[in-house]
């Protein structure tokens, strides 16, 4: 009889699995919220930003968010950020108006009439359906001008040299390009397609008048924001409602640009029943700046903050939260519970190796249940059990590595090599220095190595484990205590001598050690020297042991 392991089932849980990576349209009906009330506010008629870790679930906060607000009849943008990765600004902010103006046009023209908070023709309204129906295609027509003037705006070169003639005889009007000087031109942009979206030239012999401006795209952007305001004043007059425009992963975009890009949507959302919902990872964003003037959406003031960060520090709750989105894709599968193939020292360590971060837990999940059924297969008696264990986890924690390094060296382009530097130095420090898979920094200290380390945190290559820990040898300073991720020290990486911190049991004496305490200033070379310093004490002792030993009494 074969475990349960290796049921049809579970092949269809290991199919969800693999497509829940990523939150979309179909994973909303499995979302679980972290904590009581997240849905509820989200779609409170506030700005708001929603920070996480990658695969924490702010995307699938967000879609749930839009579903609900859109069953509701409320007109809901959705915009993914990530596909912009890389655009120069302000190309950026066209891409994303483009979008969500799309997203818009789209909404109006597929919502029936009688959908929405209240009904557009009828219940509560005074005027006749033909008014209704003509400001309908009254908002149509504004949406579709808007965004065809975007797309050209989009594929016309910044910054050019324009020469305007201004015919005196005949009052027209005529622009052509003389010469490119471009300045944030998109690849591939040749002068015929240009010319092809300039106005057409009318030749004349008679006296005109040339001026010669540059092309501005900022300038455009500045001028048409009544336009756009408009369009959204007209949305809240339809639909008798407030309109939500949701920007996904901020993070992708050039951080000097984040400010930019919120405060501008932000202008236009002011006092026209629009609210903007932003997901995006804390530490790898820029969401307000004060100077040289203050730029973008400031929490407590402009926006709220939800925080979807659940740590291990509240292990049993991170343990509950992330067992039920798993009962959620099991349901679904329709197989049968998790305890008749996951031991509870499989769950458990499942929880420590994700870090308590959903998307890893669930792919972590995946490639165990995938390295049992192997271990199983190999020999259907195995002592670790007919189960998931602990063990099948660490495999599965060691081989998730190297996904984690794609997402890191895709998710660091700006600051790659600093980070990898800062992460080098953690590693070093826990595996050959410490053998330890904990270390402490100092609580409240801000340099930007410290900053660092809290977007390792981000990056999930870092693990949150207690806020407060106090060293006898050090009174008066209180230390953040931090996790290695367990990909860089179990499965096939195992080759060092480890003392595995059991934190999750609540023992805080086993972490009050000063030889724990780490400093991300120090230098990787003088890291280095340290580790040959305590490799050669350490030999030199284990030595003399030897030569003791061999001693007559």
């Amino acid at each position: 009889m074969k475990p349960d392991l290796f049921e049809p089932a579970v092949d269809q849980l290991l199919t969800l699995l693999e497509e829940g990576a990523r939150a979309s349209k179909r994973s909303v009906r499995r979302f679980v919220e972290p904590m009581h009330g997240t849905l509820r506010r989200a779609q409170n008629k506030r700005h708001q930003i929603v920070f996480g870790r990658r695969g924490s679930g702010k995307s699938s906060l967000l879609y749930k968010t839009a579903h609900e607000l859109a069953k509701k009849g409320y007109p809901v943008a959705y915009v993914d950020l990530e596909p912009f990765k890389g655009h120069q600004y302000p190309d950026i902010l066209i891409s994303v108006l483009l979008a969500a103006l799309l997203k818009l046009e789209k909404w109006l023209a597929s919502s029936p009439a009688e959908k929405g908070p209240r009904a557009w023709w009828t219940a509560g309204l005074t005027r006749k359906k033909t008014e209704k129906q003509a400001e309908r295609e009254r908002l149509l027509a504004l949406l579709s001008s808007a965004i065809n003037d975007l797309k050209k705006q989009l594929h016309l070169a910044d910054s050019s040299k324009l020469v305007n003639t201004i015919e005196q005889q005949a009052s027209k009007r005529a622009e052509k390009k003389s010469r490119a000087e471009l300045g944030a031109a998109i690849p591939g942009l040749d002068d015929k397609l240009e010319a092809e979206i300039a106005r057409e030239q009318t030749q004349s012999s008679k006296t005109a008048t040339t001026e010669v401006s540059k092309r501005s795209k900022i300038d455009y952007l500045h001028r048409k924001i009544l336009d756009y305001q408009e369009i959204f004043a007209v949305f809240s007059e339809l639909t008798a409602s407030d309109s939500y425009l949701f920007l996904d992963d901020l993070y992708h975009i050039v951080r000097a640009d984040q400010p930019r890009l919120l405060d501008y949507f932000h202008r236009i959302a002011k006092g026209q029943h629009l609210w903007l919902k932003i997901g995006t990872i804390k530490h790898r964003s820029t969401w307000y700046v004060h100077s040289p003037q203050p730029m973008g959406l400031k929490t407590s003031d402009d926006a709220d903050d939800i925080n979807l960060d659940l740590t291990l520090e509240k292990f049993s709750i991170a343990q509950k939260f992330l067992s039920q989105i798993l009962d959620a894709y099991i349901e679904e599968a329709g197989s049968s519970s998790r305890a008749t193939f996951i031991s509870d020292g499989g769950l458990e360590r499942l929880v420590i190796a994700s870090g308590g971060v959903p998307r890893d837990f669930l792919a972590l999940l995946r490639k165990a249940i995938v390295e049992a059924r192997e271990r199983l297969t190999r020999d259907p008696a195995h002592p670790r059990g007919m189960k998931i264990g602990a063990e099948d986890v660490n495999m599965a924690a060691g081989e998730y590595g190297d996904s984690k390094k794609e997402e890191f060296q895709k998710d660091t382009l700006e600051d790659e090599t600093q980070l990898k530097e800062a992460f080098e130095k953690i590693r070093r420090f826990c595996l050959q220095r410490n053998r330890s898979n904990i270390f402490l920094i100092e609580q409240d200290a801000s340099t930007p190595e410290f900053d660092r380390v809290q977007e390792l945190i981000d990056l999930r290559l870092v693990h949150h484990v207690k806020s407060r820990v106090t060293v006898s040898d050090t009174p008066g300073k209180a230390y953040r205590a931090l996790l290695l991720d367990f990909s860089q020290y179990t499965g096939a990486r195992r080759q060092y001598d480890i003392d595995m911190i059991e934190f999750w049991k609540g023992d805080r004496q086993t972490l009050r050690k000063n030889s724990f305490i780490y400093d991300p200033r120090i230098s990787l070379t003088e890291l280095q020297r340290e580790i040959e310093e305590l490799r050669a004490k350490s030999e030199t002792a284990e030595s003399n042991d030897r030569r003791q030993k061999m001693l007559p009494f």
